[in-house]
């Protein structure tokens, strides 16, 4: 498996990223179009009703702002996480959504807590911690990338902030770097030049059969010998059209 088989990119990746946004947009137009509130379908903490939120609250915001602030970011991670992680990415959607809204219901404070932020935390942390530790140099640039754009969110893993879930966030980006290590994915086997093999052979290279042992280019199969004494003399015909 080389990587221009492996980095792929397919119009079907976009639909993951398409479905979950269509999905939060979805559900907060019916909260508007028919004025309810399902915050209730949120995470509430260490209570049998809060239960159901660790598979629903990623789809309810409670604002516009929270809406978009976080759809971008969910676009963006999951389209990531499909192009370079296609292998494990269900397991990681899955699991991301799954364990970071448990993880919330445990510590969380007794309040709802909803938004996909617990979500995109784990695609974060996921991201960053699967590039530092598979040591592949498209994943580190990967990792250098969400660190870029998304480095300041790791302020809001902390509560800094009244009325954001902080503890979502934090179970979110321990969920993310827990996948990061246990989640085993494959990757593609860097191009190895002939040069780079261990049995490569100098002498059997075309490319070097130019040049001699001093470095200089010769056509191939002609070496250049050393006692050659030929002399080459240039004659040079005056143009009687010129004028001295």
């Amino acid at each position: 498996m080389n990587e221009n088989s492996y980095y792929k990119f397919t119009t079907s990746m976009l639909l993951v990223p398409l479905f979950a946004v269509l999905a939060i947009w979805t559900v907060f137009w019916i909260e508007v179009r028919f004025q309810v509130n399902l915050n209730y379908l949120g995470v509430y903490p260490r209570t049998i009703k809060g239960l159901a939120g660790i598979g629903l609250s990623p789809l309810i915001h409670g604002s516009l702002e929270h809406l978009y602030n976080n759809t971008i970011p969910l676009a963006i991670l999951s389209l990531a996480v499909v192009y370079f992680y296609k292998d494990a990415a269900l397991r990681v959607f899955l699991l991301g959504v799954v364990c970071s809204g448990a993880l919330t219901w445990v510590i969380g404070r007794p309040s709802y807590h909803i938004g996909a932020s617990g979500l995109i935390y784990a695609l974060a942390a996921f991201i960053f911690f699967k590039g530092v530790f598979s040591k592949y140099y498209r994943l580190i640039a990967l990792s250098l990338g969400v660190v870029f754009i998304y480095g300041s969110m790791l302020w809001y893993i902390f509560p800094i902030e009244d009325g954001i879930s902080w503890e979502g966030h934090l179970s979110g980006f321990l969920v993310g770097l827990v996948l990061a290590k246990v989640i085993p994915t494959r990757l593609p086997s860097p191009q190895r030049y002939q040069w780079e093999k261990e049995d490569f052979n100098e002498d059997d290279d075309p490319f070097l059969k130019h040049f001699d042992a001093d470095g200089n280019f010769m056509e191939t199969g002609q070496e250049q010998d050393p006692d050659d004494k030929t002399e080459i003399i240039y004659h040079y015909k005056k143009n009687p059209k010129t004028k001295d």
